[in-house]
């Protein structure tokens, strides 16, 4: 689907079926998440709430009134040196994909870092994951290290990327 007039804005909670049925549509194709059963809303209330506009947003995009795509920053290995460190995660519908929605958001979670106080941004992308890597280069993001084999789906040995920018 084409993407014509949308809006970004923080997240409520009456948006979270949406953001879990967009995230539950990458479980079964074993290249975006390490999730290997769809979630329930009810398993991601507590994640939901650990994001703030001011600090560690999640973010949804409107088009036709509909949510087709969300990003998050999420805290970094939770200690409080590493605050200036957030991972981004990004989801879009399945209607959406490759018609722009991912770089749309990449440049608003990198304009929007200087007022959350980030300094890097991080992705943990699994290696066969070519669409996103090639997104996350697309803006700068190198990779900071490499996981080989650690994650099993489906009985295959799948690589972990884990890339970076300094924003």
């Amino acid at each position: 689907m084409r993407l014509q007039q949308y809006n970004i804005e923080p997240a409520q909670i009456g948006d979270l079926p949406a953001i879990i049925s967009i995230y539950n549509s990458t479980v079964a194709g074993r290249v975006v998440t390490a999730d290997l059963e769809p979630v329930s809303v009810d398993s991601r209330l507590a994640w939901f709430h650990e994001h703030n506009d001011n600090h560690r947003p999640l973010w949804v995009m409107r088009s036709g009134g509909s949510v087709v795509a969300w990003m998050s920053f999420q805290s970094f290995y939770g200690r409080a040196a590493y605050d200036g460190t957030a991972e981004i995660s990004i989801y879009v519908s399945e209607d959406y994909r490759g018609a722009g929605v991912g770089s749309i958001l990449v440049e608003k979670g990198i304009a929007e870092c200087p007022r959350l106080g980030i300094r890097n941004l991080v992705g943990f992308v699994f290696g066969h994951n070519d669409g996103s890597l090639h997104l996350l280069s697309k803006y700068g993001f190198k990779q900071w290290g490499y996981l080989p084999g650690v994650a099993i789906l489906d009985n295959v040995e799948r690589d972990l990327v884990i890339v970076g920018l300094k924003v």
